[in-house]
């Protein structure tokens, strides 16, 4: 019996590590509803983990305006709001998306709240981490303060492909290949560089 166990669960550990996009996933919207992530096909997109009282969500202003700059051309966002972190994102769905409306008029998709990290970690954010780890916050004021923080509480965090923070991001081509992993800290003008290199030419 536990040698058919181990089988069984080498069986999914091996069909996990193989598989190569996003599109076996199906999320939770805001709603309630089901969100399946096949409906991404042949389009490029930036899944984000958010907070509405972090001092990275005016960040929310930058991504509607890649939204509705890119859009036309096969670009979404998908926000997943997440209260892992310093319980930034305390409020109900309804509360987080009248404040990210009002506040920054974002019109792309809202999720429901998720965990990233840790024994709740949702699937999608688990695959995102195995094909996308944490490579540094880069330089600057900003990435040293993270840096600092969270040596203090994990002397090795970095060499771990967690969630740091909120509004890390993640880059989906095309064919449903996690491509790159932005940090917080990272200019929004990369992202867009890259966002612009994956579409293509118009």
């Amino acid at each position: 019996m536990k040698k058919l166990f181990l089988a069984a669960l080498c069986a999914v550990s091996l069909a996990a590590a193989a598989q190569r996009n996003v599109y076996k996933f199906e999320v939770e919207d805001a709603q309630g509803g089901r969100f399946p992530l096949a409906s991404l096909r042949g389009k490029v997109a930036l899944v984000v983990n958010t907070a509405t009282l972090c001092g990275f969500t005016p960040q929310y202003a930058p991504l509607q305006e890649l939204y509705a700059k890119y859009a036309g051309r096969g670009f979404i966002v998908l926000d997943f709001p997440c209260n892992q972190f310093g319980e930034q994102a305390p409020g109900t769905a309804d509360e987080i998306a009248e404040f990210c409306e009002l506040n920054y008029h974002t019109t792309f998709p809202q999720m429901a709240k998720v965990e990233v990290n840790g024994p709740g970690t949702a699937p999608l954010f688990a695959y995102l981490k195995r094909k996308q780890g944490f490579h540094g916050f880069g330089t600057g004021q900003m990435a040293e303060l993270l840096d600092g923080m969270m040596r203090k509480q994990d002397a090795a965090y970095d060499k771990k492909p967690d969630i740091k923070w909120n509004f890390t991001k993640f880059l989906i081509d095309k064919r449903g290949r996690v491509v790159r992993r932005f940090e917080p800290t990272e200019d929004m003008s990369v992202v867009e560089a890259e966002v612009i290199r994956l579409l293509g030419k118009k």
